[in-house]
């Protein structure tokens, strides 16, 4: 597990507990008591450091690489998942991935960023930033979803949309644009959840839904921290500062009304606890599907088109 430097009196405590573990095998050693003892101690730090993370902290949970990511959801909670490639225009974009399966026995599509777990799965993903060709499949798969009737889950963890020039070039502000578009169009439910970074235009570019719910320590933001420090500080050093002024955290979302609940990690983070995460995701999931179905489509569109409106005023 990499480390977090707010982490790393806990890591030490649970590489000596490893180490005691592995001393108990010796039948002339007891060290049950040491270990129980020492769990506990983890433990209490654990909900102490957890419960008061500064929001640059909270930008450092939400990038860990042992969070899961969306084809962790996938797996955890789909059934039959068949993934569908290419925007039927340029090609293929795999930080975007998207495709149809079964949630809680009922046909939807499913689709979101995913970052990779290691250096061949990131560069394979881009680092879950999307380029133009990503987000027209997103448009084709809602459309497809709209036509068949099939609600829509997005699962939202990016930096940001992949700012390359040939991103540019093939129009990536048109294709974030007409992807907002669609999804304020679509007739069927959508919800969203923001599992890690929820970056800027290439987050909401999927996540213009219903309903759109936040894992307890994700961010979302107009900007990184980094480059929103670089343009007023003329120093990524700042970052934390920048951190607390963008008001990111999902706390801070919800009080602006921004986002419509928070979903509660695990003591310790999504990152020390992937499958109790994936099933609290996909409990939000099922409750909120149920509370959107059955749906009379323009009334969704009218709804959804209202809220995004009164965002901000």
């Amino acid at each position: 597990m990499s480390q977090l430097e707010f982490e790393k009196p806990i890591l030490e405590l649970e590489g000596k507990i490893a180490e005691l573990k592995n001393m108990g095998s010796d039948a002339s050693l007891s060290v049950t008591e040491e270990i129980t003892r020492m769990q506990a101690k983890v433990s209490k730090l654990l909900t102490g450091a957890y419960s008061k993370l500064t929001p640059a902290q909270k930008v450092q949970v939400a990038r860990h690489q042992n969070r899961p990511h969306f084809l962790d959801y996938v797996g955890g909670m789909i059934q039959d998942f068949t993934p569908l490639a290419g925007d039927r225009n340029f090609g293929e974009d795999q930080a975007l991935i998207g495709g149809l399966g079964r949630f809680n026995g009922q046909s939807v599509v499913i689709m979101g960023h995913e970052r990779g777990h290691d250096t061949e799965t990131r560069l394979k993903h881009n680092f879950g930033m999307a380029r133009p060709e990503g987000y027209r499949k997103a448009q084709r798969l809602m459309e497809m979803a709209d036509h068949f009737q099939m609600p829509i889950i997005t699962l939202v963890d990016t930096a940001g949309a992949y700012p390359g020039r040939g991103a540019e070039e093939r129009g990536q502000a048109q294709a974030i644009a007409k992807s907002i578009e669609v999804c304020l169009n679509v007739k069927v439910p959508i919800v969203s959840v923001v599992i890690g970074e929820g970056g800027s235009g290439g987050a909401i570019a999927i996540a213009t839904a219903d309903r759109v719910f936040m894992l307890e320590h994700s961010i979302y933001s107009v900007i990184s921290p980094e480059g929103c420090a670089s343009i007023l500080w003329r120093s990524a050093a700042n970052a934390p500062e920048a951190a607390a002024a963008l008001k990111l955290t999902a706390q801070d979302m919800k009080e602006l009304k921004l986002i419509d609940g928070i979903i509660a990690e695990p003591i310790g983070g999504a990152h020390r606890h992937k499958e109790e995460m994936i099933e609290s995701v996909a409990a939000q999931l099922r409750s909120s599907l149920k509370d959107l179905t059955p749906w009379d489509g323009n009334a969704l569109k009218k709804a959804r088109a209202k809220k995004f409106l009164a965002m901000g005023r």
